[in-house]
């Protein structure tokens, strides 16, 4: 019944943008806290970032910090994951993840999208 999907991925040249979408559904948006995470071939699934089911409260990973912007809108149902100034290391799938408060920023989050695929070209 509760979904996540994300939308938006697709090849990006290094240095260049790309805006991920995830929207939910089967629940009331606002009442999630919502995460994005990535995992590179041959690495552990690492947090990206977080939003509060208010959206006033955010947090990053320090190798996106600058880089990256994490919002969203209630009444869409959607979170969106802005990504500039790209790089190779960039290169994972991601992946939307949804629980109450700090939990959705966690691997134990108790929701979770099937993933979208983010390439990297120079």
């Amino acid at each position: 019944q509760v979904q996540l999907v994300e939308s938006g991925g697709g090849l990006v040249q290094a240095g260049g943008s790309l805006r991920l979408s995830c929207a939910a559904s089967g629940v009331t948006f606002g009442s999630l806290t919502m995460g994005w995470f990535r995992q590179a071939p041959g690495k552990e699934r690492e947090l990206v970032a977080g939003i509060s089911w208010s959206g006033s409260s955010t947090a990053y990973a320090d190798s996106v910090q600058g880089r990256v912007t994490i919002c969203r809108g209630t009444a869409e149902k959607t979170v969106y994951l802005q990504m500039n100034s790209l790089k190779l290391q960039d290169a994972a799938v991601y992946y939307c993840t949804g629980d109450r408060a700090l939990e959705a920023t966690t691997l134990k989050a108790r929701y979770w999208g099937q993933g979208t695929q983010i390439p990297v070209s120079t």
